[in-house]
This record gives structure tokens, sequence and C-alpha cells, in this order.
């Protein structure tokens, strides 16, 4: 297995193509990096400090960022407001059937129409954040006395920062190996593991030691029960009918559709984590308002939505049912059925058309079943590791283990892919 592993790693430095394509993420990567470290005019270092050790919601914000956000930097906004765009207009194709047909029947044609209109609502939307997320900051004193003009420009440039991770992301895709934007999401993840591994270890208690040997036994666990939940598939089979043309026979070949157990991805935690923590957004804003009744209201609502429990147990039904609604959305039986019928395959012992339409949907409601506990689970996970361990540090789980696990998984599929085609040639 080792001799394998390093012939395909020599092999991938010693090919001219492939050691491009690493080099071109690394220095796309680095340029990120470097954006992510220049912060807007006006900050006040230590309120910032301050206000992000004890903010739950711009904390979780801060690990998509990479740290920019905590920074206050030109990248502040990190690629929230594209995926927000693209979240968007998957749930516009439900309420649109032209929108609909453009994704799923219009072909690579139709889907890049359809992602250049993500591009197009990903600026009003990055305006929106960073209006929202500006005025929250300079109401706790974060940003200095700044006119309304400089207040402007800061709009301006954090927005044109999330539109240049955007276009990074792309160049990623075109030109290196991988989704791009998902690659920088990662490498923002990753980016704040030096720190914390960091802080967990120099303010470390002789007493924790058995605790942190748990831990990491439980992180390798963990990590690996991901990537077997996120490869599992059920396989449904399929046959193609035989067909004579002239002198010749075709179909008659049978394969599988491979139906995924976690269908939705990670799309179902973010739209939990969106559901749970603007209301907070939105209830800070009003807390600051000179009214004691209305602080008063805020207050208690925001130490009810601050309890562990509460939070927990909201957390994992939203994240429950958002698997359920995404993968109804993503995922047409009828579509699938009706594109199987038109190319003369059928699922063997069932009857085309509608029947193999509700077998597909009877099916893919057990296995989404299995993956809305699994993300569940994995979303409140963070909580209950914090809970028994008592060190802030120590957390495994979440968003960020799901879209490390994707991302790396996907990029070896992708390296092998490019290997496997130099070999053959």
């Amino acid at each position: 297995m080792w001799q394998n592993f390093w012939r395909k790693l020599k092999l991938i430095f010693r090919d001219p193509d492939l050691r491009k394509k690493l080099l071109f993420i690394l220095g796309i990567l680095a340029l990120f990096r470097v954006g992510a470290a220049i912060p807007i005019p006006g900050v006040n270092v230590e309120r910032l400090a301050a206000f992000f050790s004890g903010n739950q919601f711009f904390g979780l914000l801060n690990i998509f960022t990479g740290g920019a956000l905590e920074n206050l930097s030109i990248m502040m906004l990190g690629v929230g407001p594209y995926i927000t765009a693209s979240i968007i207009m998957q749930l516009l194709t439900m309420i649109f059937p032209g929108l609909k047909a453009m994704y799923h029947e219009e072909g690579e044609a139709g889907r890049k129409k359809f992602n250049q209109y993500s591009r197009l609502l990903t600026v009003p939307l990055a305006i929106l954040q960073g209006f929202g997320l500006l005025t929250l900051l300079a109401r706790e004193g974060i940003l200095g006395e700044l006119t309304t003009i400089e207040r402007l420009i800061n709009v301006l440039i954090v927005t044109a920062g999330s539109v240049l991770l955007m276009w990074l992301g792309e160049l990623i895709s075109e030109y290196g190996i991988g989704n791009g934007i998902s690659v920088l999401i990662f490498a923002g993840i990753v980016a704040a593991l030096p720190q914390a591994i960091s802080r967990t270890f120099f303010t470390l208690d002789p007493s924790q030691i058995p605790i942190i040997l748990g831990f990491v036994v439980a992180a390798i666990l963990i990590i690996a029960g991901v990537v077997i939940i996120t490869e599992g598939q059920r396989p449904v089979p399929v046959t193609y009918a035989r067909r004579i043309r002239g002198m010749k026979m075709y179909g008659g070949v049978s394969t599988y559709l491979p139906l995924r157990v976690n269908q939705a991805g990670v799309i179902p935690i973010i739209f939990a984590l969106s559901i749970l923590l603007f209301p907070q957004m939105i209830i800070s804003f009003l807390s600051g308002i000179p009214s004691p009744i209305v602080q008063t209201i805020s207050g208690a609502l925001l130490n009810f939505l601050n309890s562990p429990w509460i939070y927990a147990i909201l957390y994992f039904t939203l994240v429950f049912l958002f698997t359920y609604f995404y993968t109804a959305v993503t995922f047409d039986p009828e579509s699938i059925s009706s594109n199987l019928q038109k190319s003369g395959a059928f699922i063997p012992g069932i009857r085309p058309g509608k029947n193999t339409a509700e077998f597909l949907y009877k099916i893919i409601s057990r296995t989404t079943l299995m993956g809305a506990l699994f993300l569940g689970a994995i979303a409140v996970l963070p909580l209950a590791m914090r809970a028994v361990t008592g060190i802030i540090t120590l957390t495994i789980g979440g968003t960020a283990l799901l879209i490390v696990v994707s991302v790396v998984l996907e990029t070896i599929k992708k390296i092998e892919a490019q290997i496997v085609m130099r070999e053959y040639e």
C-alpha cells in the first residue's frame, strides 16, 4: 500500500501538468491568506478580541472565513454570500419551473446560465451582509468614529473582497483540481487548526492528559465514521432493454443507480445555523434600542436561545427536518423515472413510470432517515464534546468536519482520476 502511495506521489510531482495545477492552487490559497490578514480601516483591536471571545454567533462565522472575520479583513465575508445565493437559487427551482428546467434539463449550457444568476445575486447579498455586520460591530464600539462615506467605502471593500474570493474559487475549479469554493472553505477551516492546537497544549493542565488522549481516540473514530457515512450509498440495480438496429444489438447492460446515504451534504447544517443564529443577530440589534421593555424582552430571548440544552435540541431538530427538505429539492424520483424510461432502462421487478418513481421515493426516504440522524448527531457533537471535556478548544464535529472530509475525499478522487488518465496514456 505504501509503495503504491509513494509511486503516486512521485507521479504527481513529476507530471508537469499536475504539478502546475497544485502550485496554482497553493498560490491562490496564499493570496487568500494574505487578504485575510489585511484589516479594513478604523478597527479597535482590543474591543474586537473581547467581542469574539464571548460571542457564539461570530465565532461560528469566523470558522468559515479562516479568521478573516476575526481580523475584520477585506475578505471578512468569505464565500458566504455566494453560498447563500446558490442556496436561494436552488430553492427558487421549486417555485419557478423555468429555473428547474434550466438546471436539470438543459445540460451544461443551462447550468452555466444558472451559475451566472447565482454570481449576480451574490453582489447584492454581499452588500446587505457587509452593511449588517459592520453596523452591528460599529454599535459594539469595534469600529471607530467613521463618517457615512467611510462606512460606505468599508461596505464596498468587503463586498469586493467577497466577489474576489468567488472569482478565485472559480479559477481553482477551472485551472486547478476540485471545487474551488469548497477548497477555499477548507483552507479557511484548516488555517484555524494550528492556533486551536497551540491554545490547547500551552494551557494544558497535567491532570487533563487522559482527557486529551481520549479525545484523540474519539476524534479518529468520529472521522472514520464520517468518511464511511459520506461515502455510503444504496445501489439500485438498473437494466437497459435490448434493442436491435440493423445487424447490431444494443443494450442488455446491467448497472446501478447510486443513492447516497447523505444526499444533502452539509447544506442542512448551514440552513439550521442560519435559522438559529439569524434571530440572535436581530435580537442583538433590538437590545441596542433605548427602551427598557425591548431590552428586557431581548435579554430574556437571548438567555433562552443561549441555553446549551435548548440550543442543542433546536439544532438537532432543524438539521433533521432540513435534511428531508433539501433532499426533496435536489432529488426528484419522477424526473429520474422519466429519464430511465426514455433511455430504455428499468429497475428489475418494478414497472417503468409511476411505480419506479414510488420505489425510488421509498428507498430515498429510508436512506435519508439515516442521513438525517447522522447529520443531526454530527451537528450537536461539538456541544457534547465541550460538555464532557470541559475544554472549549476540544471540539470535533459540526459543519467544519463534514466540509474537511468531503473536500479531502473529493480532491483525492480527482487526483487519482488524473493519475489513472496519465498512466493510461
